[in-house]
């Protein structure tokens, strides 16, 4: 490949919908077919060295997008692009860049480490074998100075205390540092991490972003950063620059600087995470609880409309029957589905509407759950 175009996004999606089947049980038993839309017209840029963090309740669409961004789920519609080319042409065999690039170069960490690495593998093992796989013209002595190298670097020091180890015998951050290595290793333009320090103790996380982040220095990586946890996402992202993008029910409802979404958020449902993580604050907030009710609606069956209207407190009557579109807000790439950030429109004459007006649909969820997607 020539060298890539800094001006074009690592990874682009456009308009991308993710849709599942859900045929009622074995044989349909259980009722008639129904589509879950996972992710619904999600439309997303991420730049060189950028780091750009998922936030949103659990069910909320989050993994399924990550996962649509990296090329391990294929969108029901919309495109995906990885620098400029279509990442499913490429799969079909209709792209100037070969599949195989394009899935060397965008790589996932999971929220467990143990289930990502073979437990009858040696440490050395799991590490040297996709180096032997894409850089099959390097030496087995080129191949170890590597993983000693990174070893070392992510402070699992000496290397050879760790090298003949199986999984069962490292600790949860260990493990970790194991399959961040094992990414790096294939010097990749963007890492999904999902849930990636959810698994870990508290003392850790930050000592795990701040590793994330020093690598990024060196390799020149991307991250797509998935959190439940707002003040995980602000950490991260402020020390990098990089932008945090609030999803509900599929939807981006908000995305912009940690200044933006932190200290000035447009959308309801982005004031109702901060509400609902208090060490953003440093004490607990004093303001009531910013949502009308903590029902999710059934994704199967969601409401006209804004999806939120059924839980904000600030819904009218228009938000019942038109879904906003991602309205822009100043200068920067600061944006949010909500009426609310038009001045101009029919929002603001619209009747408000009670609690009675609306009607959750099934299922349940805090609003700063911690269950994964």
């Amino acid at each position: 490949m020539s060298k890539p175009d800094p001006t074009t996004p690592v990874v682009s999606l456009e308009d991308v919908t993710v849709e599942f089947s859900d045929s009622g049980g074995p044989l349909g038993l259980f009722g008639d077919e129904e589509v879950v839309t996972a992710v619904d017209d999600v439309s997303l840029d991420i730049g060189e060295r950028e780091i750009v963090t998922l936030i949103g309740e659990s069910g909320c669409g989050k993994s399924t997008l990550g996962k649509t961004a990296i090329g391990a789920q294929r969108p029901t519609g919309g495109s995906v692009k990885y620098r400029g080319q279509d990442v499913w042409e490429a799969k079909d065999g209709n792209g100037d860049v070969p599949f195989e690039e394009i899935r060397r170069s965008l790589q996932i960490i999971h929220q467990d480490p143990g289930s990502a690495l073979n437990p009858n593998q040696r440490v050395m093992t799991s590490l040297m074998l996709p180096i032997k796989r894409w850089n099959p013209d390097l030496s087995r002595e080129q191949r170890e100075e590597r993983v000693y190298t990174l070893l070392e670097r992510v402070g699992m020091s000496p290397a050879e205390d760790y090298l003949n180890r199986y999984p069962h015998q490292l600790s949860g951050g260990e493990k970790q540092r194991v399959v961040l290595v094992r990414a790096m290793l294939l010097n990749p333009d963007l890492i999904l991490a999902d849930e990636a320090i959810s698994a870990l103790d508290v003392s850790l996380r930050v000592e795990m972003m701040d590793l994330m982040l020093e690598l990024q220095d060196v390799f020149d990586t991307s991250y797509l950063f998935i959190s439940h946890d707002l003040s995980n996402a602000r950490y991260i992202a402020e020390k990098a620059g990089g932008r945090i993008a609030v999803m509900y029910l599929g939807q981006i409802v908000e995305i912009g600087t940690v200044d933006e979404i932190i200290d000035d958020p447009t959308h309801p449902y982005t004031k109702a995470l901060k509400w609902a993580t208090p060490n953003l604050f440093g004490e607990e907030p004093d303001t009531e609880f910013p949502i009308r009710t903590i029902d999710v609606p059934d994704p199967t069956n969601l409401p006209d409309g804004c999806r939120f209207h059924t839980r904000c407190p600030e819904a009218r009557e228009v938000c019942t029957r038109e879904d906003p579109p991602p309205f822009e807000i100043g200068v920067e790439e600061h944006r949010a589905r909500c009426f609310r950030a038009d001045p101009d429109h029919e929002y603001w004459d619209s009747p408000e509407i009670t609690d009675d007006d609306t009607e959750a649909g099934p299922g349940a969820g805090a609003v700063g759950s911690e269950a994964g997607d």
